[in-house]
């Protein structure tokens, strides 16, 4: 069993950046792939960004490519999303969640665990 508290979320202005953070208890945190997703209002919960048990290997969607960027801590068993230049549009509560797999995945249904979400909003 793993429980992922997410932290750091909030109100900034459009262009502004906001670093969310997971922290996840229990053991064994490097041998899970963790991911993060976003929900606005009115949309599917979507993939944000994943990486690899390692950090060899991160993936994101294409609408955060090259603004966000996903890492991790095995030794503090938290998960960062630095999130920079951002833009209204990724206005939602940012979702972290952990995989029992060491490869990344961007698909949903393969996160075993989530945290209760942190809201972000991002002012024009």
């Amino acid at each position: 069993q793993v429980q992922l508290v997410e932290s750091g979320g909030g109100l900034v202005q459009a262009g502004g950046s906001l670093r969310l953070s997971c922290a996840a208890s229990g053991r064994a945190f490097s041998s899970y792939a963790m991911g993060w997703f976003r929900h606005a209002p009115g949309k599917e919960r979507e993939f944000v960004a994943a990486i690899s048990w390692n950090a060899g290997s991160k993936y994101y969607a294409d609408s955060v490519k090259g603004r966000f960027t996903i890492s991790r801590d095995n030794t503090r068993n938290t998960v960062y999303l630095q999130m920079n230049i951002l833009k209204p549009e990724d206005t939602a509560v940012y979702y972290c969640a952990a995989a029992r797999r060491l490869a990344a995945t961007v698909i949903r249904a393969e996160y075993d665990y989530w945290g209760q979400g942190t809201q972000v909003t991002v002012s024009s």
